[in-house]
């Protein structure tokens, strides 16, 4: 992609809305949505890096419940000819055709390569990847299988599969797959680790991620960089490419 002269490309991650609840996530909802209204004036794209909702699982004809001002202010900036991007994160991982078909949002499963002025990004949610985190590991091997989403929707009806995946995404830390957001230092950072041993392969300028809940701008050597866009829980961050230039910005 060739960015035009005054737009600028925007990443948030990390919204968890719905988490605690509906009524508390609201105040943060409607941010999100003022932030979305802000960017649309100069935005040539923009990249949503997951767990946008605390839980969201697609049923054949159901969807979540509420989160309607999030969904209708992406179908309008989709509709204005806006592209919109969408990462699963580790509470969403079960998005199934609904904003493909709903919203015009391709959604991807894995981390994805993009350039844009010549300057490649590899982008993703940041779950499961690099070292440690086994225990998330396994069970997103459970979650993604075909055969178990399958047999959770035939044995569970939607109001009652819905309310136990809200309960378990809220309660559970080894479902969520989350860490105390706290910085583990370089040497520790296991997306950090990944991230150096993907350059092994090949060049990369910048690495995209999310799903730690932190802001972090990371020198991986004198050309490459590891950022994570943090949270619109307690940061409100985002990221913002201007064509030149990748900057972690607070709303």
């Amino acid at each position: 992609m060739q960015i035009p002269k005054g737009k600028k490309i925007y990443f948030a991650s990390d919204n968890h809305l719905g988490a605690p609840t509906k009524k508390e996530s609201l105040p943060r909802e409607k941010k999100f949505v003022a932030w979305l209204d802000h960017i649309k004036k100069d935005a040539f794209a923009i990249f949503l890096l997951g767990d946008l909702f605390d839980f969201w699982m697609e049923y054949r004809r159901v969807i979540p419940k509420g989160f309607t001002r999030t969904l209708g202010k992406l179908a309008e900036i989709s509709d204005s000819g806006i592209p919109i991007y969408y990462f699963v994160g580790n509470h969403d991982l079960w998005m199934n055709g609904y904003f493909e078909e709903e919203l015009n949002i391709p959604v991807y499963h894995k981390p994805k390569e993009f350039t844009f002025n010549n300057t490649l990004f590899f982008i993703g949610h940041g779950d499961g990847l690099g070292p440690h985190d086994k225990g998330y590991k396994r069970m997103k091997k459970v979650f993604t299988n075909p055969l178990a989403q399958w047999l959770f929707k035939r044995v569970f009806h939607p109001d009652f599969g819905m309310r136990l995946g809200n309960y378990l995404s809220v309660k559970n830390k080894i479902i969520s797959g989350d860490n105390d957001a706290k910085f583990l230092g370089e040497d520790k950072e296991w997306l950090v680790a990944y991230c150096k041993r993907k350059l092994e392969e090949k060049h990369r300028d910048y690495f995209i991620f999310g799903h730690r809940h932190l802001p972090l701008d990371i020198d991986l050597n004198d050309r490459s960089k590891y950022i994570n866009l943090g949270d619109w829980i307690s940061y409100f961050t985002y990221g913002v490419f201007d064509g030149e230039t990748m900057l972690l910005k607070n709303y």
